[in-house]
């Protein structure tokens, strides 16, 4: 009988482990595990959030599954993706915070996308948190609003950017207002900034997405009743 050595079971475990870093070496595949952080979605609606054909998208997905990071199901002819559990956005941010900490290319990437993409928000966190329970700022959501619905930032208001210049009357004009999206690559929150700004709002934004929110230890909101201690 044939006994697994101590090294051949070590390689063994490294080997399993090592299945997850090739699944994530792809800029695509972590951009679409960005994307399903905001909820499940189907193929043809990820392919269109990553710019990149269906097929192109399906083979992706396929590495992801296989790696067991995310679960998909059938409803007809379209197929559902969603990640398999919230570790996986908990590593999408670890992963993207270590590489912000060491990569100087991906630093000087990031300030360029922050100095087009308007004023960061002055406050974050449990205080932002705090002031807009108290209704002294206005969050506002600008995902899709089936994204909003599957999680937001609590009192958090709902207007995806393509609706925002149609919809500004909804916002008081009196407040500040503090626009999120995806996350600190994503740039729907700056495009609203400037549509805000450009009306007249005071407005900023936050880098932070529900990935990062959560990540933090801070609370969700997952339906309207979530919001009830929320000031208009």
């Amino acid at each position: 009988m044939y006994v697994v050595s101590g090294r051949e079971l070590k390689d063994l475990l490294y080997e399993q482990v090592a299945r997850i870093a090739r699944a994530a070496a792809s800029p695509k595949r972590l951009e679409l595990i960005e994307i399903l952080v905001q909820g499940e979605k189907s193929v043809e609606q990820l392919a269109a959030d990553a710019e990149i054909s269906v097929k192109l998208a399906s083979a992706h997905l396929k590495e992801l599954r296989l790696a067991r990071l995310v679960e998909a199901r059938r409803e007809g002819r379209y197929m559902f993706y969603r990640l398999v559990d919230r570790h996986v956005a908990d590593f999408w941010v670890m992963l993207r915070t270590l590489a912000e900490e060491r990569l100087l290319e991906l630093q000087a990437a990031t300030r360029e996308l922050a100095e087009g993409g308007g004023d960061l928000a002055p406050m974050a966190g449990p205080q932002l948190l705090e002031q807009a329970r108290r209704g002294e700022v206005i969050v506002l959501d600008v995902r899709p609003d089936t994204e909003y619905a599957h999680a937001h930032l609590p009192c958090a208001r709902s207007i995806p950017v393509d609706e925002l210049r149609d919809r500004l009357g909804e916002l008081p004009a009196d407040r500040p207002v503090v626009a999120y999206c995806r996350g600190p690559y994503c740039l729907m929150a700056s495009d609203a900034v400037a549509i805000l700004e450009q009306f007249g709002f005071q407005a900023s934004r936050l880098e932070d997405g529900v990935a990062e929110w959560r990540y933090q230890g801070l609370p969700l909101a997952t339906a309207a009743h979530d919001d009830e201690d929320c000031h208009a």
